[in-house]
């Protein structure tokens, strides 16, 4: 945080989680501002414009002012997973050919867990009586074999007319080959307002997840696309001078117009942020393994990056809906702050999934909540203190927290209330630590050779901990860890994806059949970029393969080099690529065995020009702390005295070994008797695990 006021122009970040709204403002000079407002469920726009008028109040600006000086404005919003998560989408027809109008609803009859044989699927988005067969076939090469059949349509949209349908998907055999059925489709329905159609949005084989992925586009697009577009337009009005750059489930940003065809990319929007501020910490933390934990008031949201890179997936399952778009690796579990502690009827404690949401809230808010919550175990062990946070956000009340796990925790168990809130906090961490398995051992990763980032507002209480059970040897905390995702988007580049179905063989596919392929996605690419002014070094267009051996269902991901007229394609360096990803990632590979390609990838990005951030004072003075505080700190060593530091009086060069805490304005940093706190060139908090 600076002292002195901005220094135009400035970016901002602003990121709508279940509980608060963040925002972060970097000016020229690389000076950072944090913000916080209560998030407003039920319409996020009242938590963006209240943490804008948060801003303008502390900076003594008006709205107009704030605006006109901003260069860049990135937003980050739950709105497209919460649309999914409280069936308040819209109401979707479904066109596809005929013989295949229950595909959507038979889906591919694995369960996720196998041993779960009775937990009924999601409510199907499109019912049958809304899901009308349109005649007409393409073959899997894409050769018309039928023509379509407008009559069909035609019968289909009375019954769309009658019923109330808002919005159509459209999802027709092998149009991931050649969409010209779907576009005869959309032709013939030109002036619907709301049309998803797969080849667009999803042009893969798997008729099952191309269809599941066009009838969620259709389910979320009036209602998230509506709000964009009415923010982006107040803030316009309000003097934004650009337009409002959305954060996409890829990690990276698009613009307002080329997301609105496929708001679907937006369903991580947000968590996806965390790849921009892992880029920024992997120079200030000097390690390009880093593992994020970013814990809020919700949920926590775990990714890797490996060798300075981040994995993207195609396989996304949202409430149980299939989705194929270009995502980032995050696993998410329900552990954040505001987490419900519960007692089940066997005795049994249990932590979560539930949350207390940002109303009421937990029980030390004060705004009538009952349930304990994690941050009320806080209160009970000493690691937060009464009174105001967040700059006056919310104030804690520690009566209430005690009351409520003693009514709802303690006494079920016939423990202490102490115990209770103990054992609320082992339990959790206990599921923080099988999050990061996820997303490290089971894909191949060993943990011990990464540094855990404890992020979000709740991450710092539990980063040495965690760490610890991990094996890593340093826990690295950013001093605006509350607002992790909000400061990554302002380090983000844009970024779109293309893809294309293609079957090769890897030996013997020549340069010039790749080019051909390649040629048209490059083309969208480049036309991407220039329609939002990107061009020259600032658009950087990365070519992929779609590999798999003979036989096999999934395919990996390998980046080629640039493939230059008369260069040459060189498939036994693409094939130890492949073989090595292999390797990490399920434990073997088949020597000389057949590699297939089965589909091109293009990603397309505009290289936003880096601000690096302020270079803060060294520490000066040794600091004293504001408090010290009976703290319960672990099993082995209990309670014990805790000294109590201001994160404004640690700088640079300051290092002291705990038990301690550290208060900062969007977190509280906790350090055991074990470790050792250290504040690194950066400005962040670095903690060097202790046996």
């Amino acid at each position: 945080m600076s002292a002195a006021g901005p220094k135009a122009p400035w970016r901002i970040g602003v990121d709508v989680g279940g509980t608060f709204t963040d925002m972060a403002l970097r000016d020229q000079t690389g000076g950072l501002w944090v913000f916080k407002a209560p998030s407003v469920p039920a319409d996020p726009s009242q938590g963006v414009m209240a943490v804008l008028q948060r801003a303008t109040d502390e900076l003594a600006m008006t709205l107009p002012d704030l605006l006109a000086d901003c260069a860049l404005f990135f937003h980050g919003s739950t709105v497209a997973t919460n649309t999914i998560l409280e069936k308040k989408g819209a109401k979707v027809g479904l066109l596809t050919t005929t013989g295949f109008r229950d595909s959507l609803e038979v889906r591919r009859g694995i369960r996720e867990n196998m041993w779960d044989h009775r937990a009924p699927f999601p409510e199907v988005l499109a019912p049958r009586y809304l899901r009308q067969p349109v005649g007409g076939r393409l073959d899997k090469d894409g050769v018309d074999l039928e023509a379509v059949a407008t009559a069909d349509i035609d019968t289909a949209m009375a019954i769309f007319t009658d019923e109330g349908v808002e919005s159509i998907a459209v999802a027709l055999i092998n149009s991931y080959g050649n969409p010209a059925h779907e576009e005869i489709v959309a032709e013939h329905l030109e002036g619907f307002p709301w049309l998803s159609l797969s080849s667009r949005i999803a042009p893969i084989m798997g008729e099952y997840e191309r269809t599941s992925t066009a009838v969620v586009n259709a389910y979320i697009a009036p209602k998230v696309v509506g709000y964009l577009r009415d923010l982006d337009s107040h803030l316009r009005e309000q003097g934004l001078a650009r337009p409002i750059l959305l954060l996409q489930s890829n990690g990276g940003a698009v613009s307002v117009a080329q997301v609105s065809e496929r708001p679907v990319n937006l369903v991580l929007s947000g968590p996806a942020a965390g790849v921009g501020a892992l880029g920024l910490y992997a120079r200030a933390a000097e390690s390009d393994n880093l593992i994020a934990m970013e814990i809020g008031g919700t949920s926590c949201d775990v990714m890797l990056m490996g060798g300075g890179q981040v994995a993207i997936t195609d396989e996304l399952i949202i409430d149980g809906y299939h989705l194929a778009t270009p995502s980032v690796d995050i696993h998410t579990v329900g552990a954040g702050g505001g987490t419900i502690a519960h007692v089940d009827q066997a005795g049994l404690l249990h932590v979560g999934p539930q949350g207390a949401g940002a109303n009421p809230g937990p029980a030390c808010y004060g705004l009538g909540g009952e349930q304990p919550t994690v941050t009320d175990a806080y209160m009970v062990l000493g690691r937060l203190r009464p009174g105001p946070y967040a700059g006056g956000s919310v104030t804690l009340d520690d009566n209430l927290a005690r009351q409520a796990i003693a009514d709802k925790i303690a006494a079920p168990l016939g423990i202490t209330i102490e115990e209770a809130a103990a054992g609320i906090i082992r339990l959790l961490e206990q599921n923080l630590l099988h999050a990061v398995e996820h997303i490290s051992i089971q894909r191949g990763h060993n943990p011990q050779r990464f540094t855990l980032v404890a992020a979000g507002g709740a991450g710092p209480m539990h980063g040495a901990t965690v760490a610890r059970s991990l094996g890593c040897q340093r826990a690295y905390v950013p001093r605006q860890a509350g607002a992790f995702c909000a400061l990554g988007m302002l380090h983000t580049d844009i970024r779109q994806d293309y893809l294309a179905v293609h079957f090769d063989n890897l030996d013997t596919v020549s340069e010039a059949t790749l080019q051909r392929g390649f040629e048209p996605l490059d083309q969208r690419a480049e036309e991407a970029l220039t329609a939002d002014g990107f061009t020259g070094d600032r658009a950087v267009i990365a070519r992929e393969l779609d590999l798999r051996y003979r036989g096999q269902l999934w395919s990996i991901r390998v980046e080629l080099p640039p493939m230059e007229p008369g260069g040459k394609f060189d498939p036994k360096a693409v094939r130890a690529a492949f073989d090595a990803d292999h390797q990490r990632q399920y434990g073997h590979t088949q020597p000389g065995g057949t590699i297939e390609i089965t589909a091109l990838r293009v990603t397309a990005r505009g290289l936003i020009e880096a601000t690096e951030p302020a270079t803060a004072p060294p520490a000066g003075d040794e600091p004293e702390p504001t408090a010290v505080r009976q703290v319960y700190t672990d099993s082995q060593n209990g309670w014990q005295e805790t000294p109590v530091f201001a994160g404004a009086d640690l700088g640079p060069g300051f290092a002291m070994g705990g038990p301690l805490l550290v208060e900062e304005l969007t977190t509280t940093v906790f350090v055991g008797p074990r470790d050792r706190l250290r504040v690194d060139a950066a400005d962040n908090f670095l903690i060097e695990i202790g046996a």
